[in-house]
C-alpha cells in the first residue's frame, strides 16, 4: 500500500501570527497619559459607579503614540482602589476609529495573586497547543511618566479575536461571567444549566457581547439537560473536551469546573455551534483552590484533584452530561493524557517557565508595586509560597512541584493507565484524485471501534465515517488489525482525523486532534469551459438585492452546467487579466450540480458570504474566471450597465448575454422591458454563414476608435480587432473557428450574431 505522506500534511489549528504587541521574547513598553494628576482617583470613581473609560491624553505602545484613548480599571479580585497596582482595560477606539497592530483592545492584569509572574502567560503557551486561546506576554505600564508596575498582556477575546480564529463576528457571543463578578454566596453562575424558557434568569450570570442571541445560550443548556444526544448540533464538543481537560489538568480552578463556573466565553459559529475559549488563567496551577463543594487546602489535595470533578453534580452540566457519554468520557480522557504527557512529564513546561523568568527578571525588580517580594518571584517556579499577594491571596503551590505530584498521581489512576489503541499512519490505495474512490486504511491495535472524521471546509463540523476491519474495505483480510474504509475526496483537500477507542480508553491521530488535523490532498483535472460560468451579474445595485449586511453591492452569479458537484477551491474572479486570482474562492467552496452560487464584488470580505475584494465598473468592463490551474474557463466583456438591470445569458447557462430583469440566484428568465443591449448602433455582418472572412459593417461612421470582439457561445472573447474613428467597415478571418454561434459585438455594447459553418 502507497503511504499518504506525499500527499498529507500536519497542520495546526489557525492562529494568527505573533504580531509584535504579542511577541513572547519581548517585554512591552505601555506608556498612558491623563491630563489629570488625579487620575487613579478618577478611574477608581469610574469602576465605583459606571465602570466606563475615562479619557487619556494618549497612550504609547512601544513608542508609537494614540491620542484620545479610553481607559478603565479592570477585575473583580484583582482590583482594589487601596493598591497602587490595579488592572487596566485600554481601548484604543473608544474616541476615534485607531487600533494598533489590528489591535484595539489591551488587557493587562496586575499579577496580584501569581509569586511567579508566569502563571497567565505560561497557561495561555500551553493552551494555544489545544485550542484557540489569546497570545500573551508581558508589559511594563507607565502613567504620566511614572512606572507602574510589570504586568501580564493578554490578548482580548472580542468580535476581533472571534473573527480571526471562526472566520465571523457578527454571530451569537457571551461572556461567561456573572455580571456582578463572583464571590462567596455568589448563586449567580454562567454553569450552563437549564432555567426554562425566560431570558431573565439568566441575564445576571452571562453577558451578551452581541446584539441578539438569549434564545440560542437557552437552547444550549435545554440540549445539555433533556437531548443530550443533539448536543454536538449546538456545541463544538471536542473544543468543550479540551477545556475541561485543560482546566483539570493545570488546577484551574477558577473557571468552568470550579466553585464559579466561570472566565470563559461562548462564541456561536456559522454552523450553529457554539465554540467554548478559555479565559482569565491568572490563577491557573492551583491559586484557586474553590471547587462549589469546598476547598482544596494543601498542595498534595490540588496535585490529587480528580480527572472527573464535578462527574456527577448537575450543578455542572457540561461535565456531567457531556462525561455520561461513555465515549465522550474516553476522549476527555484521552485529552488529558495528552496535555499530561507532551506539556509535563518531560519537564519541558519548566524549561519555559525559566527562559521566561530570565526575561522579565530585571522588570520584576523594577516593579515597586508588586505583590509579593523577588525571592517569592524566584522561587514559586518549584517550591510553594504561603502568604503574600494582593486581596483575598493565600499564595500559591509552586508550579514544579504540583505539575510534577500531579503527573505521578494521575498517570497511576486507572482511567490513565488503561490501554489503549495505538493508531497507525493512515494510506491511500492510490493517489486521491477529487471524484474517485479510493481505500483509506491504517494499522490499529487493542481498538473496538475506528471513527474516521473529515470536513472538506475548514472549521466546518467534522463529519464521521467508521472504519471496518473486514476484509471489505481495502484493509486485507478480516480480522488483521488493518481498518480501512472507501472514500471519495469531493474537494482538493480534505481534513481528517482518526479516533479509535475500546472499552477502557480512547486514543487520537493525530494526539492533539481536532485542534490538529491531517489533510489529504486530491489532484482534480482542469475546469472545462461551460461547466461552470458566469451566469448573470449587476454592476449597478441600488434596490434589487441586499447582502446579509443589508448592503446593495454589485454582485456576480455562476451556474454549475454538469451533473455534478464541482469544488472551487483555488479558482479565481477577477476584472483584470493581468492578475486571474485577484480574488480566489475559498478553500472548500462547492457549486452543486445545476446549482447557482453568488459572489458579492464589494471589497468587503470581513463579511458573510463569498465577497470578492474588487467591484465591477458599471461604466463597462471584464469579469474573468479561472480554475485552479489558471486556465480561463469563462469571461465576459461589457459595456455601460443600466441601474437595477442585471446582464446574464439566455437561454440560461449557455446562451448570450443581455440585459434582463434581475433573477438573483436563480434561472435566467430572458430581456428585460427596456430591451436588449444589442440595439445601441446597427452592426451589420455577412456573409452569415460565413467560412473565411467576415465582413462587419456599421450604418454609420465611428466619432472615435472602438475594438470589436469575437465571442463564442459561452460568451467567452477568443478574438478582437481595432475599429478607427471614421471607419464603417472591417473584415475578421474566422476560418480557424469552430463550426457554430458567434457573436460580434463593439465596445459600446452593440452586437450581433453570425454562423461559422
Amino acid at each position: 500500500m502507497k503511504t499518504l505522506f506525499p500527499f498529507l500534511f500536519l497542520l495546526a489549528t489557525f492562529t494568527s501570527s505573533a504580531q509584535d504587541l504579542y511577541d513572547l521574547n519581548t517585554v512591552q513598553l505601555i506608556e498612558i497619559t491623563f491630563a489629570e494628576s488625579n487620575w487613579d482617583q478618577l478611574l477608581d470613581a469610574q469602576k465605583a459607579s459606571t465602570e466606563d473609560y475615562i479619557m487619556a491624553q494618549s497612550v504609547a505602545i512601544n513608542g508609537e503614540v494614540y491620542d484620545s484613548v479610553g481607559v478603565k480599571y479592570k477585575g473583580n479580585s484583582t482590583y482594589n482602589a487601596n493598591q497602587a497596582k490595579n488592572p487596566f482595560h485600554i481601548e484604543l477606539d473608544t474616541y476615534k476609529e485607531q487600533e494598533h497592530q489590528g489591535y484595539s483592545d489591551i488587557k493587562l492584569s496586575n499579577v496580584a495573586k501569581d509569586p511567579s509572574f508566569l502563571r497567565e502567560v505560561l497557561s495561555y503557551e500551553i493552551l494555544r497547543n489545544y485550542m484557540d486561546a489569546p497570545l500573551s506576554n508581558f508589559a511594563n505600564v507607565y502613567v504620566n511618566g511614572t512606572l507602574i508596575g510589570l504586568y501580564s498582556n493578554s490578548e482580548a477575546i472580542n468580535k476581533d479575536f472571534v473573527k480571526d480564529r471562526f472566520g465571523s463576528k457578527n454571530n451569537t457571543f457571551f461572556k461567561c461571567n456573572p455580571i456582578e463578578g463572583a464571590g462567596p454566596g455568589s448563586s449567580d453562575l454562567p454553569n450552563l444549566v437549564y432555567l426554562g424558557t425566560d431570558s431573565v434568569e439568566y441575564y445576571p450570570a452571562y453577558e451578551l457581547k452581541s446584539d441578539e442571541g438569549w434564545a440560542d445560550l437557552i437552547n444550549l443548556c435545554d440540549t445539555l439537560a433533556n437531548e443530550t444526544a443533539s448536543v454536538e448540533q449546538v456545541l463544538d464538543v471536542d473544543r468543550a473536551l479540551w477545556m475541561l481537560a485543560f482546566d483539570n489538568m493545570l488546577v484551574n480552578l477558577d473557571s468552568y469546573i470550579g466553585g464559579f463556573a466561570q472566565n470563559y466565553y461562548l462564541y456561536k459559529d456559522d454552523y450553529g455551534r457554539f465554540l467554548p475559549v478559555v479565559w482569565d488563567l491568572n490563577e491557573s496551577f492551583g491559586v484557586f483552590a474553590m471547587t462549589g463543594s469546598g476547598r482544596l487546602r494543601s498542595t498534595t489535595d490540588k496535585q490529587q484533584l480528580p480527572a472527573l470533578l464535578q462527574l456527577t453534580d448537575a450543578n455542572f452540566p457540561l461535565i456531567s452530561k457531556l462525561l455520561a457519554n461513555p465515549t465522550y468520557q474516553r476522549m476527555y480522557i484521552a485529552h488529558c493524557k495528552t496535555m499530561l504527557t507532551e506539556s509535563f512529564a518531560d519537564g519541558s513546561y519548566l524549561t519555559t517557565g525559566q527562559t521566561l523568568q530570565a526575561l522579565i527578571d530585571a522588570d520584576v525588580q523594577a516593579d515597586g508595586n508588586k505583590f509579593f517580594t523577588y525571592a517569592n518571584f524566584t522561587s514559586n517556579l518549584t517550591n510553594d509560597i504561603t502568604g503574600g499577594g494582593g486581596p483575598g491571596s493565600a499564595g500559591a503551590p509552586g508550579i514544579g512541584n504540583l505539575m510534577d505530584g500531579r503527573v505521578a498521581y494521575l498517570l497511576g489512576q486507572s482511567q490513565f493507565s488503561a490501554t489503549a489503541p495505538t493508531i497507525g499512519t493512515v494510506a491511500t490505495s492510490t493517489n486521491p484524485v477529487v471524484g474517485q474512490t479510493l481505500f483509506l486504511t491504517s494499522t490499529i491495535s487493542d481498538a473496538t471501534s475506528v471513527t474516521l472524521a473529515y470536513r472538506t471546509e475548514s472549521d466546518a463540523p467534522f463529519e464521521k465515517l467508521t472504519m471496518l476491519d473486514d476484509g471489505q474495505n481495502g484493509d486485507g483480510a478480516p480480522g488483521d488489525g488493518v481498518y480501512g474504509i472507501a472514500f471519495t475526496p469531493t474537494a482538493s483537500f480534505t481534513e481528517y482525523y482518526v479516533y479509535a477507542e475500546n472499552n477502557n480508553a480512547g486514543a487520537f491521530l493525530p494526539t492533539r486532534a481536532a485542534h490538529e488535523f491531517f489533510t489529504l490532498l486530491a489532484t482534480q483535472t482542469s475546469g472545462t469551459a461551460g461547466d461552470v460560468v458566469i451566469n448573470e451579474f449587476m454592476a449597478s445595485n441600488d434596490a434589487t438585492q441586499a447582502d446579509d449586511d443589508g448592503e446593495f453591492d454589485d454582485w456576480i452569479e455562476l451556474y454549475n452546467n454538469t451533473s455534478t458537484s464541482i469544488d472551487l477551491s483555488s479558482y479565481g474572479l477577477s476584472d483584470d487579466a493581468e492578475e486571474l486570482q485577484k480574488w480566489s474562492f475559498p478553500a472548500g467552496t462547492t457549486i452543486e450540480a445545476g446549482s447557482y452560487l453568488i459572489v458579492w464584488a464589494d471589497e468587503d470580505e470581513d463579511q458573510a458570504g463569498l465577497h470578492a475584494d474588487f467591484k465591477i465598473s458599471a461604466g463597462g468592463e471584464t469579469i474573468l474566471l479561472s480554475d485552479a490551474s489558471g486556465t480561463i474557463v469563462d469571461e465576459i466583456v461589457f459595456a455601460d450597465q443600466t441601474t437595477d438591470i442585471s446582464y446574464g445569458r439566455f437561454p440560461n447557462g449557455t446562451g448570450d448575454f443581455q440585459e434582463m430583469n434581475p433573477t438573483f440566484n436563480a434561472m435566467n428568465s430572458g430581456a428585460s422591458s427596456t430591451g436588449s443591449s444589442f440595439a445601441k448602433t446597427q452592426v451589420a455582418v455577412y456573409p452569415n454563414p460565413v467560412n473565411d472572412v467576415l465582413t462587419v459593417e456599421l450604418n454609420e461612421a465611428l466619432t472615435s476608435s472602438s475594438t470589436i470582439r469575437l465571442f463564442n457561445s459561452l460568451g467567452q472573447a477568443i478574438q478582437q480587432q481595432s475599429l478607427n474613428a471614421g471607419e464603417t467597415q472591417v473584415e475578421m478571418s474566422v476560418h480557424s473557428l469552430s463550426v457554430g454561434v458567434y457573436t460580434i459585438q463593439l465596445g459600446d455594447g452593440s452586437a450581433v450574431r453570425f454562423v461559422k459553418e
